[in-house]
């Protein structure tokens, strides 16, 4: 079995919304990707959601954790373990600079976790995100 890593963020606006990405025109997510060797995880997170979203002038607030879920890789199975940072980011358009993740848009915090397409990423950020979030 494959094992990665990957690392992105979710970044919230001045309006409280938060920003998903459309991957390869069929899933939703938070802006992440993979961990390149001898990248410092944080440093991969910010790459991702720049690449993703467009956004590069991000707050850090805070490391929100990690989680492993399954996947596929080459069409084998994989184990990747996905670390996520709350940022605060601008108002501002949401631009892709990658083209395998065409779309990216703003959404409210209650609608996260069921625009996500995999399960997984959604009891993440119902379990560990939101009642950050509504918290203020």
């Amino acid at each position: 079995m494959f094992r990665s890593r990957a690392a992105g963020g979710v970044v919230v606006d001045p309006a409280g919304r938060v920003a998903v990405v459309r991957q390869r025109a069929r899933t939703w997510s938070l802006p992440k990707g993979h961990v390149e060797d001898g990248e410092d995880v944080l440093d991969a997170a910010r790459r991702e959601i720049h690449e993703e979203t467009g956004l590069a002038d991000l707050e850090l607030v805070r490391e929100l954790g990690s989680y492993t879920r399954p996947g596929f890789r080459l069409g084998l199975p994989e184990a990747k373990t996905i670390t996520l940072y709350l940022f605060r980011g601008p108002a501002a358009d949401l631009r892709p600079l990658d083209p395998a993740n065409p779309e990216a848009r703003w959404v409210s915090p209650g609608s996260v976790a069921s625009t996500l397409s995999n399960p997984a990423d959604g009891r993440f950020f119902r379990r560990h995100v939101l009642p950050l979030l509504d918290g203020g």
